[in-house]
């Protein structure tokens, strides 16, 4: 039995994963949320798991690394600043960052890299994803991790070939870009498509989620799954053995 502490946990995710642990085969070492120091939590944990804020980030990686216990890190809405702060941690502990942790969207994002590398850039790639009214970042974390897996199968920079926020006169779509879309509203805990348009025809790739337990239950595994690592940076995909 693994003892993991959540940073962030009076968050949605949070409470989702206190939840899990509660009824599951895993222990909760504790949980500190904004103004505490989480290293109240980090000495008494075998992993941590956080899903705070991106302001909190650092202060996260360093008590994680003070007490040698691996961190999974949920957060989205990170910046380049924070993915070196990532790779400087991940040389003194286990790292594992990830847009989700649900395990279906792991698979999918699977399943779009292999697509993007055998369908060839002919085919147009637009990424669609719906969020719960109260979401403040777009594209979700989720959205990026999907639009990654494809650029990366392709060999180009997302960040060089993405096209977003269309509205107006806009010309035509700029080949081989891949595009996003958001939606927000009610409580969807998260909607994603993938479509691959080409000549006539469509793929369409997509996963629901019908309960924020979903991406909880990924924590969970994901960290238990970091504990016995060696220092570097992990991904979902490492858990699945993908």
């Amino acid at each position: 039995m693994a003892r993991i502490g959540i940073i962030g946990s009076e968050g949605r995710m949070g409470l989702a994963i206190a939840e899990v642990l509660a009824t599951g085969e895993h222990e909760c070492a504790g949980g500190v949320d904004r103004g505490h120091d989480p290293a109240d939590v980090a000495g008494h944990a075998d992993a941590l798991v956080d899903f705070s804020a991106p302001d909190a980030l650092a202060e996260n990686l360093a008590s994680a690394r003070r007490a040698g216990v691996p961190i999974l890190i949920g957060t989205t809405g990170l910046a380049d600043e924070h993915h070196a702060a990532l790779d400087e941690a991940a040389n003194g502990i286990p790292v594992l960052q990830t847009g989700n942790t649900s395990l279906g969207v792991t698979l999918l994002a699977h399943l779009v890299k292999e697509a993007a590398a055998r369908l060839g850039p002919e085919w147009d790639i637009e990424v669609l994803e719906m969020h719960h009214r109260m979401k403040v970042d777009a594209p979700s974390g989720t959205a990026l991790l999907l639009g990654e897996a494809a650029a990366e199968a392709r060999g180009v920079d997302l960040a060089e070939n993405t096209e977003s926020g269309r509205d107006g006169h806009i010309g035509k779509r700029a080949e081989g870009a891949i595009g996003f879309a958001a939606l927000r509203g009610g409580t969807v805990a998260g909607e994603h498509s993938v479509i691959f348009a080409g000549e006539q025809e469509r793929i369409t790739l997509a996963h629901s989620a019908e309960n924020r337990s979903i991406f909880a239950r990924g924590a969970v595994r994901g960290a238990a799954w970091l504990i016995g690592k060696p220092p570097g940076r992990y991904t979902m995909q490492d858990v699945l053995g993908l």
